[in-house]
């Protein structure tokens, strides 16, 4: 199974690396090491869909970012996105997101975006051997008074829970919003009666009046101050490695000599696990 999986994740390296080219079946065999036939059978069987609809929606995904942040045309982005005609594109889009390009790139909504995650995150991995030192990083931040958009769950308290609950689309949802999501584990201030104290949100200035996802809900947060704390860079397949990484050096680390004390009244915040600048995770303080 390991090297199925390391095929499969050989494809959607390839796929992400030559998004913008003409990706052939035959172009995807050759980097996975099976015959096309084969290729394709163990794609669909690890990602869940067909090598055709993952593109399709990744390119899709793109252009909506494109929309939603440049000043380019439907007809621009049809075409830098592979499809043959301006017509073909919008019923594409239209059938994904349930919305017209053009009514997006003038008023873009929440949709959900395609979030192609490797499958090498999906199934078990080989644990590392933590005992290796790695460096975290630590510095005070400041979060102004902000307004969070979120998606609650029922009774979750983690993220994979979570998924279980609500599903794993409200990322690419949050992904459209024009900020980085991130998650919450809340405080019981925050919580509704019957929800979970972990959620998945965005976070938007105070004077945000903008649209909110049907099912989400708006928190606000007051100014707080948080240590923010940083791992090394990593491979993404070693995310979980470097999650560990952090939660260790966090629960080992000692405010006081900051003159600050953690407190448990604010929100704790996870940015996603991205490996060019390290896992990422900010707990609220307050001074001694």
């Amino acid at each position: 199974m390991d090297r199925e999986i390391k095929a499969v994740q050989r494809m959607q390296d390839y796929i992400k690396e030559n998004l913008s080219r003409e990706i052939t079946l035959s172009d995807l065999a050759s980097v996975s090491y099976y015959s096309p036939w084969h290729a394709h059978r163990l794609f669909r069987q690890y990602t869940g869909v067909s090598v055709g609809k993952y593109i399709r929606s990744l390119r899709l995904s793109e252009a909506a970012v494109r929309l939603r942040d440049e000043d380019v045309s439907v007809t621009e982005v049809s075409f830098d996105s592979g499809f043959e005609s301006v017509d073909g594109f919008q019923r594409a889009f239209r059938n994904e997101f349930s919305i017209n390009p053009g009514s997006y790139s003038r008023s873009p909504i929440p949709i959900p975006l395609f979030i192609p995650y490797g499958v090498s995150y999906r199934y078990g991995r080989e644990k590392k051997n933590m005992k290796e030192c790695q460096n975290v990083f630590v510095s005070l931040v400041e979060k102004d008074a902000r307004k969070v958009v979120i998606k609650r769950g029922r009774k979750a308290d983690e993220y994979f829970s979570y998924c279980g609950e609500v599903g794993c689309d409200v990322w690419g949802i949050l992904k459209s919003m024009a900020s980085e999501p991130v998650c919450l584990y809340l405080p019981e201030k925050y919580i509704k009666p019957g929800t979970s104290s972990y959620v998945q949100g965005v976070e938007k200035s105070l004077d945000y009046d903008g649209p909110v996802p049907e099912g989400f809900d708006v928190i606000t947060l007051p100014k707080t101050s948080y240590l923010m704390f940083q791992g090394e860079p990593f491979a993404e397949e070693d995310y979980e490695e470097a999650i560990i990484a952090v939660k260790q050096g966090m629960d080992k680390y000692d405010p006081s000599i900051l003159g600050y004390k953690f407190t448990d009244a604010e929100p704790r915040i996870q940015l996603e696990p991205v490996g060019k600048r390290g896992y990422i995770e900010l707990r609220a303080v307050e001074k001694i």
